[in-house]
């Protein structure tokens, strides 16, 4: 039932956590502010014309009041035309600039923001791919994916409504006391004092039942849970004859959202009668006061109007306030979140690098020197010991061991998705320090055992290996990995959409446009970790060719779990519980009767009689 629980919880608001106005919290926001910079001009622009704006809105119930007046035959505002006529063409002309202005800022304030935004989605998505693999292994995708989306539109919303909202509900509320109180002093002070309270208890009573109504969405969204888990599992609920039981539970779970709803719908009934007899009560009973005032010739019929329309902004305006303040705290909450990615220590890849340029050619030749290492998450567990070994340029290095070994760990320390504690990886004899992260990677590929395809055509998959490729390139290096034929074979060639993660194509196949991938990159070290483990002998025969054809003239490490694939191996080093236990060619280690390549070697040859 907890896992109910916590699927039920995962709404926007679960999501967007408010946080607290204070120094730190606006810190942040005037950092991401600061990328209003470049726009600030607009920026600047639409805020003179949203002021400009919310002050002419303010003039329109002065123009009713006086028409109302003058229609009575009763001129006392020297500002505006003395007849009905003159009164409505100034008013239109009124309208007319500030549907204009309101243009303008409407236009300049989504303009800025978009741009402003994009900028921010730009450097949290490049910040958060070039963050170590360290971050991405102790977080969610979902988590990660809803700090792009959901928190980032949230800041959208609030630099495009939020934030231009509260400066205008800001210059309505003081406009509209400061025009009542010249009105009427008297009208104003008892609108002070009847109004604010009433909004204040009606405001706590919306929290109240907004409290109810998620409580009902929350326990309604548990009751569609339980139909989809017994759905998706419809076969065990009838194996196990538990029909009876799952609707009964089901039942009782839809009993307590109707509970909860009708304690809402009682609630709402009080609050809707509270709002009938003390908001429209304290309304009549301005206007009343309003009408002795008019009765004693302290006031005008037109200022009465006036005065109506103004409170009506005034409290229009107050209302507004707890619901914007919210929306300021849910963004808040979002840029802590896109902050916490945006100050992470990412690695030294710049976002102008696109054409994947090498400063420092690497030859191919790799050494490990007594690497020590330890994942970050885990650190008193060490996967790798004091491991040393050499590749020269061109020579085949089989890496062997059982499950949990280290093998695959020592292909992410080539890849220099992690750094070792101690000892030192070289490349060429050099630290791997001494060379740029970009071109360690671009003069390293890799050939999993399970390949991840995008979800474009074979054409772009395969040219992700070099982005500059032309497609007679893409053409010859799909040959040359025996994928060609299979491609060709496909009614739209090489635009065929391969699906995502490349679920449209066998395992053999996208082997194969994994190496045709890693041929077009032209690697000077390549890895194969474990890339014909799981294919069945047919596709293991073509992808072994393709990877004949791709080790040549360049330094191989294979991580292997068939030893058959590695016989031909210059080197095979075999690896338990991190360390190095074994290492020389296949016909060496097998002269070694106590050995653990010749137990294995023996096991899978048992295996295969």
């Amino acid at each position: 039932m907890a896992r109910r629980r916590l699927n039920s919880s995962n709404s926007p608001e679960a999501e967007l956590p408010k946080a607290k106005l204070n120094r730190q919290t606006l810190n942040n926001i005037s950092r991401l502010l600061s990328y209003i910079r470049p726009y600030r001009g607009k920026f600047i622009a639409a805020l003179v014309f949203l002021f400009l704006s919310s002050l002419v809105g303010l003039a329109f119930p002065s123009f009713i009041g006086a028409l109302i007046d003058t229609a009575q035959g009763k001129h006392s505002n020297g500002i505006l035309p003395a007849t009905i006529k003159g009164i409505l063409i100034l008013a239109f002309i009124v309208l007319f600039l500030q549907a204009i202005v309101s243009f303008c800022r409407i236009l300049w304030f989504v303009n800025v923001a978009e741009r402003s935004l994009a900028d921010i989605r730009r450097d949290t998505y490049f910040k958060l791919i070039t963050l170590p693999m360290n971050f991405f292994s102790n977080r969610r995708v979902g988590e990660l994916n809803s700090r792009i989306s959901a928190d980032l539109s949230q800041i959208q919303d609030t630099l495009t409504t939020t934030i231009a909202e509260m400066i205008r509900q800001t210059v309505l509320l003081i406009g509209g006391i400061a025009f009542m109180a010249i009105i009427s002093v008297k009208l104003a002070i008892a609108l002070l004092i009847l109004v604010p309270p009433l909004i204040i208890v009606a405001l706590l009573f919306g929290r109240f039942i907004r409290k109810i109504s998620r409580e009902a969405q929350d326990k309604l969204a548990e009751s569609n849970t339980i139909i989809e888990e017994t759905l998706q599992g419809i076969a065990n609920v009838k194996a196990f004859v538990n029909e009876a039981f799952e609707a009964s539970r089901y039942g009782k779970n839809i009993r307590e959202v109707a509970d909860i709803a009708i304690k809402g719908a009682k609630y709402r009934g009080i609050f809707v009668s509270f709002i009938v007899l003390c908001l429209f009560g304290a309304i009549v009973a301005l206007v009343g006061y309003g009408s002795i005032l008019v009765s004693h010739h302290e006031l005008k019929v037109g200022q009465l109007i006036q005065f109506a329309l103004y409170s009506t902004f005034v409290g229009s305006a107050m209302g507004s306030f707890p619901d914007l303040y919210a929306n300021l705290q849910k963004a808040v909450g979002a840029s802590e979140r896109v902050l916490e990615i945006l100050d992470e220590h990412g690695e030294a890849v710049s976002i102008r690098e696109i054409d994947n340029i090498i400063n420092q050619k690497i030859e191919g030749n790799l050494s490990f020197s007594n690497v020590v290492f330890a994942y970050p998450s885990r650190p008193e567990m060490e996967v790798l010991k004091e491991v040393s070994f050499d590749a020269a340029r061109g020579q085949k290095v089989a890496i062997v061991g059982p499950s949990g070994s280290g093998k695959s760990t020592m292909a992410a320390l080539i890849l220099q998705f992690y750094h070792p504690q101690s000892g030192t990886i070289l490349f060429d004899g050099k630290p791997a320090s001494e060379f740029t992260l970009t071109d360690i990677r671009n003069q390293v590929a890799i050939v999993p055992q399970d390949v991840l395809l995008f979800g474009g055509s074979i054409l772009e998959n395969i040219a992700y290996g070099k982005l500059s490729a032309s497609k007679d390139e893409i053409i010859q290096a799909a040959q040359r990995a025996n994928a060609h034929q299979f491609i060709m074979s496909f009614p739209e060639g090489y635009e065929t959409i391969v699906g995502e993660r490349g679920v449209k194509l066998s395992g053999g196949q996208r082997q194969r446009i994994a190496i045709a991938r890693a041929l077009l990159k032209n690697p000077s070290i390549l890895i194969l970790d474990e890339a014909t483990s799981s294919l069945d002998s047919e596709s293991e025969r073509l992808v072994q060719e393709a990877l004949e054809e791709l080790m040549k003239n360049r330094t191989s490490v294979i991580i292997a779990h068939r030893l058959s694939t590695i016989r031909e191996a210059d080197k095979i080093i075999v690896l338990e519980k991190g360390q190095i236990i074994e290492s020389g060619s296949h016909q060496e280690l097998l002269t070694n009767k106590q050995g653990l390549y010749r137990y294995l070697s023996g096991l899978q040859f048992e295996s295969q009689i």
